[in-house]
């Protein structure tokens, strides 16, 4: 009833029905297994069946089409189903990567999960481990591939021999850099998330990540700093992640005036420290008269806090100044400023007060002599002026003219 064509498609369409039906069982079966897995003790039970998930379904699927195609090639002479074993070739190839691709990041993820492991492995060396194992992985995928297709491994083996000095030559810096971030990896100076620092160049901030040519640092302005790995080799550098501890180290001075009390202020400020609950007494601790300063009297403070938190180093330092000003204050003391005294020889203190007093009469004087002035002025202003006579009699300037 129906023409060959149409009963080539129901059979094809069939398959492929098929095959969708066995992926669905087979995607349902392995997510029962992960979930009963998950319930046991064994951690790699149910990290390898994460992983082999999709591959499976993936291998059903390039099953399921292959059949297809070979019989829809069986009625057909068409050139593109007769590479249908090549390709189902190449596609298990593929699909193996894919699989180990899978179990090499479920297996990092587990070995540096805290969740997971009581002792988590280092993120940095368990995915330098990833990196390398996925390489050799993709790069044995390669020379498969190029077998498969035809290519002589030996003659592509020769070729990379002798074209891999001429590249060497070419690609100096890139080797440089990759051999670089291998010692990182070996080494391990840092981590990711560790904050470092290098005195030689301007480099400081919190890793992020350990490339095999770069490393990412995030700067504490927030800025990603690329740096090739080949500087770590040739410079030095500090990681402040791995400190024990944090130091305080100051210098307190006090007034000339209080010295006779700075010996009771150094043995209550080594007492404070030393019964502090932030301050690691183990470490060492020094609470002495350092020096006789300009203006002050200096008296050192160096002790280590027990955390090696940024913010709260500066809490518990905080603390402790104000609690070394309680001291001070409490005996009677005051913390020094910035001072100066000047001394002035007696013989020149005589002469500037002579001269200030001969200063002082020689105003007096004048100002008695503008005095008698303004009296003068004064009074010829307010009319005739009587002048005692011999009599006991007065007479004014109006009388004589008369007369």
């Amino acid at each position: 009833m129906l023409s060959q064509s149409w009963r080539v498609a129901l059979v094809v369409f069939g398959l492929v029905f098929a095959t969708a039906t066995v992926a669905f069982i087979v995607s349902r079966i392995i997510l029962v297994l992960e979930r009963h897995f998950e319930r046991t003790d064994n951690l790699w039970d149910d990290t390898v069946l994460h992983a082999l998930r999709r591959p499976a379904i993936g291998f059903v699927w390039l099953q399921g089409v292959y059949w297809a195609a070979e019989v829809a090639h069986s009625y057909s002479e068409a050139e593109i189903f007769s590479v249908n074993d090549k390709l189902l070739e190449l596609g298990f190839i593929g699909i193996l990567v894919w699989t180990l691709f899978g179990i090499i990041k479920k297996v990092e993820q587990t070995l540096s999960s805290p969740l997971r492991m009581k002792e988590p492995m280092d993120y940095t060396t368990v995915r330098a481990i990833s990196k390398l194992l996925r390489a050799v992985v993709a790069i044995t995928a390669l020379l498969t591939v190029m077998q498969s297709l035809g290519y002589s491994i030996s003659g592509v083996l020769a070729f990379g021999g002798v074209g891999g000095i001429a590249i060497g030559f070419a690609a100096k810096d890139l080797l440089a850099n990759f051999f670089g971030g291998f010692i990182i990896h070996m080494d391990r100076p840092f981590k990711v998330g560790d904050w470092v620092r290098s005195p030689d160049r301007e480099i400081e901030g919190t890793v992020e990540e350990i490339g095999w040519r770069l490393t990412t640092i995030r700067t504490f302005d927030k800025r990603p700093l690329y740096v090739p790995n080949a500087t770590f080799t040739q410079i030095a550098v500090e990681n402040p992640s791995r400190m024990l501890n944090r130091r305080i180290f100051e210098t307190i001075g006090i007034r000339y005036v209080d010295v006779g009390g700075i010996t009771d202020i150094v043995d209550d400020i080594r007492s404070m420290l030393e019964n502090h609950e932030e301050i690691d007494a183990k470490q060492t601790l020094i609470v002495n008269f350092l020096k006789f300063n300009s203006s002050s009297l200096d008296i050192m403070v160096y002790t280590f806090t027990k955390t090696t938190q940024w913010v709260k180093y500066h809490e518990i330092k905080q603390d402790v100044l104000l609690k070394i000003s309680d001291v001070i204050v409490s005996h009677g003391a005051e913390v020094a400023f910035p001072t100066r005294t000047l001394h002035v020889a007696d013989s020149l203190r005589i002469e500037n007060e002579e001269a200030e007093a001969r200063k002082g009469r020689s105003q007096r004087t004048d100002t008695d002599e503008s005095r008698s002035d303004e009296s003068r002025d004064q009074a010829a202003d307010n009319g005739p002026v009587r002048e005692p006579s011999g009599s006991g009699q007065t007479t004014t300037q109006g009388d004589e003219a008369e007369s």
